[in-house]
């Protein structure tokens, strides 16, 4: 059995109490939602439930008993009915998959990225639409299309973000001060519509800054926003910020030494850019490049690993660092720049 983190407290400067509540979002695999909090513990001015786990029962489980142990054990007087707002980090189903059931749970009204509204809107239709691209996707990257990686591409085309659609009533944007609570700031790269939320002197740094992992990256032609070129720009624009002491990511604990975690971020991406060049100096695909990068390659790795590849390649062919033509079956071809 899994055994999740316990429930941990944090205070900004100003007084703002922010939990995180760790939850098995899929079996294995545990993500974080963050409870904000305002005013007296027995009377909350405002409260606001930042992400809400994935649809898996055992995930809506955990985030129940986590908000739970808050009442119980730090007398935090929160409540379903009084909850002032649900707020999207970015539509992945790790972070958004249970927002149908909260959502049937509480009134508060929901807030993601503008980006991120046709997909909580309409999760049908934005699956219709991976699912026609997904072929496309298949030659660009010169994947056999009776391949396993072909099969894990077409079946992870037909998973919708989250089970049905809920209305978004306030669409956020760069820049934004949500609620007098939260500043917005827009991070694509993991995801076009990801955003990160300061807190005072806390940010909530979704999946864009993690403690122990990099995010997946997919190639910006696969969805906008996304892609190597904006995750790094997003990373300038977060260490930039003055006055933040610790950032809560998306997954695992928290991080006071944060900056030293975006430098080590980008010395970890030079690293993975001159390991696709090395491999590159002949004319191969996405596909080629996965196999020579990954020859021991575990089946469970395997779709991350070729979105992570092509974004490195796609990167590297914007920025001068590989050459990208095209073979007559339209698979992109990259070459190292003699």
């Amino acid at each position: 059995m899994t055994v999740l983190p316990a429930v941990a407290r944090h205070l900004t400067a100003a007084g703002t109490r922010v939990y995180t509540v760790p939850l098995r979002a899929f079996p294995h695999f545990q993500a974080n939602a963050f409870l904000v909090v305002q005013g007296e513990l027995a009377a909350p001015s405002y409260a606001a439930l930042v992400d809400m786990g994935s649809a898996h029962e055992d995930s809506l489980s955990d985030l129940q008993v986590g908000l739970a142990h808050l009442r119980s054990e730090y007398g935090e007087a929160w409540s379903w009915d009084t909850l002032n707002r649900l707020i999207v980090t970015h539509p992945h189903p790790d972070h958004v998959g249970g927002l149908p059931a909260v959502r049937a749970l509480t009134p508060a009204p929901v807030a993601a990225h503008i980006w991120a509204v046709p997909a909580l809107e309409q999760p049908e239709s934005r699956g219709a639409a991976w699912q026609v691209q997904v072929e496309g996707h298949l030659r660009w990257a010169g994947i056999p299309t009776e391949s396993s990686y072909a099969e894990r591409l077409r079946r992870r085309a037909h998973h919708l973000m989250l089970p049905s659609p809920v209305a978004v009533q306030t669409p956020l944007q760069d820049g934004d001060v949500l609620d007098g609570v939260f500043q917005v700031i827009h991070t694509p790269g993991h995801d076009g519509a990801q955003v990160c939320l300061r807190v005072d002197d806390l940010l909530l740094s979704a999946d864009h800054l993690l403690p122990h992992n990099s995010p997946p990256l997919m190639p910006e032609r696969s969805q906008r926003g996304a892609g190597l070129g904006n995750y790094l720009a997003s990373l300038d624009r977060i260490e930039a910020l003055d006055g933040v002491e610790v950032a809560l990511g998306g997954h695992g604990g928290p991080m006071s030494d944060w900056r030293e975690r975006i430098r080590d971020l980008r010395a970890r991406y030079g690293d993975k850019l001159a390991a696709v060049q090395a491999a590159a100096q002949q004319p191969v695909t996405i596909h080629d490049l996965l196999l020579m990068l990954y020859p021991d390659l575990r089946p469970v790795q395997a779709i991350l690993l070729l979105d992570q590849t092509a974004a490195l390649a796609k990167y590297l062919g914007q920025t001068g660092g590989l050459k990208e033509t095209q073979r007559a079956d339209g698979a992109a071809l990259f070459q190292t720049q003699s």
